[in-house]
């Protein structure tokens, strides 16, 4: 669980979906620097609704008049030629966003659940949907069922690779990255998460190691330490921990290295820790590259959550803004652009502990950036693609359950998820913290709080079976999984799996030049390929540089035992009871 929540539950007021929404707006209106939207009355809307129709009519008569001068009097004055030579010079941004463990069925799970709760017609869909382009195969080297180290592998260096390679190939020889190779061909770069910035999809983009637990060594070849010396100008995510010697409260280092300090004192790094240092850079307005920010000891909260921790983390949005921004600044006097990795992290973990009402909510905030990346490249004058994909899909999520026995039943029930205000790993949390501070408490007690405050009050499930409740109040080490559960099968949501599952994922792209190349179904390197040839880098000489530098020992067995490992090892999980 995560220290730093720690001090906001004594006096937390409790949530509900109304305030969560509010806040949202919030958030909304200062990133777009727009006024917090007012309660209008109805006529008020109905007569916005008539101005902006008829005000839509007008334009819409005004470009045919205008295309049919245009087409029949070859006089008739042409649009100025300025935006589109802005656009064509050589100058490019490229923006590569992945959606870690969101599989198709998460899309639909999403498109729906915001068709119900905010009252849209069935034809209303997420800003994904408008972009869809195509269609992913995800398999890695060694299992038709990759991990997202191997899935980043292929996005980073074009490469297939074993589960658990951080950039590194079958034969275990490093792999030069996108990243490594616009940096060295004058682009800015960036890496933007929520979970930590050592993990298996942004460490694939700016180290190499043979295996994604070595954390530590990833952090010090993410801020420079690496042969090739600092390849990332921003990095904003969580992941304090791999950066803090291990005398200090938060470390998860095995030694005493300060990276902090390396990152300041060695590569010039300006380092920011917490939300006053994150709106001190005023959303890419105040920033001097390179910046290191991180705002969690490992992940930032599920946005489920983290909505009601604004004041202390970042949303996805807000630091996809910053970085954006920033980079635009810094590249404003260049011939070359900037590559960005922006990592929608957290689906994958809802799709871990199968929890649909955290998910939903990771899915909507992605879709969220998604558009403000659209936007922000529509209003650029540089030319830039947005890419958008994930490594694999988590859970097999299905929008359908019938237990055995049960006649089937057509439906799911989207309702069930807007009831929960807050995920099934913030409730276990609270739930290990009410026995750990009331060990006086009976199990009467416990199960009476459990029930009224958790269950009803955070997940407003008023129909708790009383096995349900025990599980909690006997096993809370399990809790996690039991609460996604409940919301689940009320949902009538199913999970085929705690892990990842080999589905096909979309491809989204904004298009551009060379984006129909990924158009259809391909292979996930096909995708890394593209980030390479769109920006015109060198990835092979960077392998090159990698292999001649890079002092490396013998693989470590571990990494060939997972590349060959197969995990079905039993069938007996399958009969033990559900709670």
């Amino acid at each position: 669980m995560h220290p730093e929540r720690t001090p906001l539950l004594a006096d937390a007021p409790r949530r509900d979906s109304r305030e969560s929404d509010r806040r949202a707006e919030e958030e909304d209106a200062a990133l777009h620097n727009t006024p917090l939207p007012t309660r209008t009355s109805r006529a008020r809307e109905i007569a916005l609704f008539t101005w902006a129709l008829l005000a839509t009519a007008a334009v819409i008569v005004l470009a045919v008049v205008v295309q049919h001068g245009r087409t029949t009097n070859p006089g008739y004055p042409a649009p100025p030629p300025q935006a589109a030579s802005k656009k064509s010079n050589g100058k490019k941004n490229l923006v590569f966003m992945v959606s870690d463990g969101m599989g198709p069925a998460s899309l639909s799970l999403t498109r729906s659940f915001r068709q119900v709760t905010e009252g849209l017609p069935i034809g209303d869909t997420l800003t994904l949907d408008k972009h869809f382009w195509g269609s992913s195969r995800t398999r890695s080297s060694s299992s038709f069922v990759t991990d997202s180290a191997a899935g980043a592998t292929a996005f980073s260096c074009g490469k297939k690779s074993y589960n658990t390679a951080i950039s590194m190939l079958p034969d275990f020889t490093p792999c030069g990255t996108v990243l490594e190779a616009a940096k060295r061909a004058g682009y800015a770069t960036g890496l933007v998460v929520t979970t930590d910035i050592t993990d298996a999809t942004p460490a694939c983009f700016a180290s190499h190691v043979y295996y994604r637990s070595q954390g530590d060594e990833i952090a010090l070849q993410e801020v420079g330490e690496g042969v090739l010396g600092r390849t990332v100008d921003l990095m904003l995510g969580g992941g304090r921990c791999h950066f803090l010697p291990n005398t200090t409260a938060g470390s998860c280092r095995f030694d005493d290295v300060d990276v902090t300090a390396i990152a300041q004192e060695k590569h010039g790094f300006t380092y920011v820790d917490d939300r006053a240092g994150f709106d001190a850079l005023a959303l890419g307005k105040n920033v001097s590259l390179p910046v290191l920010g991180l705002f969690a000891t490992a992940d930032v909260p599920f946005e489920i959550d983290r909505r009601n921790m604004a004041n202390v983390y970042p949303s996805l949005s807000e630091m996809a803004l910053t970085a954006l921004t920033a980079l635009e600044e810094a590249t404003k006097d260049s011939d070359k652009g900037f590559f960005i990795m922006i990592e929608g992290s957290r689906i994958d973990h809802a799709g871990h502990v199968n929890d649909p009402a955290a998910q939903v909510r990771e899915v909507l905030e992605y879709d969220k950036t998604f558009k403000l990346v659209l936007d922000f490249l529509a209003k650029s004058d540089t030319e830039g693609v947005l890419v958008a994909t994930s490594d694999h899909e988590t859970g097999g999520l299905a929008l359908a359950l019938q237990a055995p026995g049960e006649l089937p039943v057509y439906n799911w029930h989207p309702s069930v998820l807007a009831k929960a205000n807050a995920s099934s790993e913030y409730l276990a949390h609270l739930l290990l913290e009410r026995i750990t501070t009331h060990q006086g408490d009976t199990e009467d007690e416990l199960r009476h709080w459990i029930k009224t405050d958790l269950v009803r009050g955070y997940l407003g499930i008023h129909d708790a079976l009383e096995v349900e409740i025990n599980a909690l109040a006997s096993n809370p080490a399990a809790a996690i999984h039991t609460f996604a559960r409940m919301v689940s099968l009320r949902a009538r949501i199913g999970w085929s799996t705690h892990g990842h599952s080999a589905v096909d994922v979309n491809v989204y792209s904004s298009g551009g030049p060379g984006t129909e190349r990924i158009r259809g179904n391909v292979e996930n390197t096909e995708v890394g390929g593209f980030l390479r040839d769109y920006l015109k880098v060198d990835v092979d000489a960077i392998t090159k540089e990698l292999r001649q530098k890079m002092k490396l020992g013998e693989p470590p067995l571990v990494a060939e035992e997972i590349a060959a490992a197969d995990f079905g090892h039993s069938l007996e999980w399958m009969m033990e009871p559900s709670l």
